[in-house]
Order: C-alpha cells, then structure tokens, then sequence
C-alpha cells in the first residue's frame, strides 16, 4: 500500500495540510517534507548540511506543534531551510535528524509565522496506520 506523504485542504486564511505515514515517525517526517513544501513553494531544496536537535511534548500533538516550531526557527534564525528529515520518537521525545541547505541559496522562499493549535490532530487509524493535520499561520 503507498501512502500519500501529504496533502493541502482547504483554509480560509492559512496553510492546512494533511499527512499520513505507516508510522508515528513517518507523519512528524511528512509533516517536515510539508512545511519544507510550504517554504520552497514546491521547489527542490539540496540536501547538503545536517542538523540535529531534540523536542518533547505532553501528547503527540504538543509534540507536533514543538517540532514545526523547531523548524520554522531553523530558517528564522539560522537560514536554514529543510529539505527531509529523519524522526525517531520515544516516551515523549522526539530527535531528529535534518537535512536541508542555507535559504540564501533560494530565491522567492515563503515563510510561516508559526504553527497552531487550531484543527491539530495525531492519530491511528483503523487500518493501524497514522495521519495529522496541521495548521500553520502564514
């Protein structure tokens, strides 16, 4: 079975998506693979640097909402912008990996003002595979 990685819906005035993945780990790395998608306007971003860093949260949402901040903070403040990602979550922690390029490289980049809280979902489906939505203020 292949799995759709994302997919935008509707919003009055921000940016909502849709992700699902065959695991917990899969939906946080297509949620970056979005948010990446977002910024480069659905241009390739090279992956030649690497980044790491850690988010916890409460539940997999706070955990979510931490993680998408995290990589909004990356362009930001360290003109980085993701190209992929790989996430790892245990007992409330996520680690990742990123991989991605410096935004100077890259005309025309979008950004996100942040991530929100507002229609936010993490969730198992019957078939036991994930999906989250996501909405971002753009």
């Amino acid at each position: 079975m292949v799995l759709k990685k994302f997919e935008f819906l509707e919003h009055t005035a921000d940016v909502k998506f849709r992700v699902r993945g065959k695991s917990l780990n899969d939906i946080f790395s297509n949620c970056a693979l979005a948010v990446s998608h977002i910024i480069s306007r659905g241009k390739k971003i090279k992956a030649v640097k690497r980044k790491t860093f850690t988010v916890c949260g409460k539940d997999y949402e706070s955990l979510l909402y931490n993680f998408i901040d995290e990589l909004i903070y990356l362009l930001d403040a360290e003109n980085f912008v993701v190209s992929n990602v790989d996430v790892k979550i245990l007992d409330g922690k996520l680690n990742a990996v990123v991989y991605g390029d410096d935004s100077s490289h890259y005309k025309d980049l979008d950004s996100i003002k942040a991530a929100t809280y507002a229609e936010m979902y993490v969730k198992q489906l019957k078939d036991k595979t994930w999906e989250a939505q996501v909405v971002v203020d753009v």
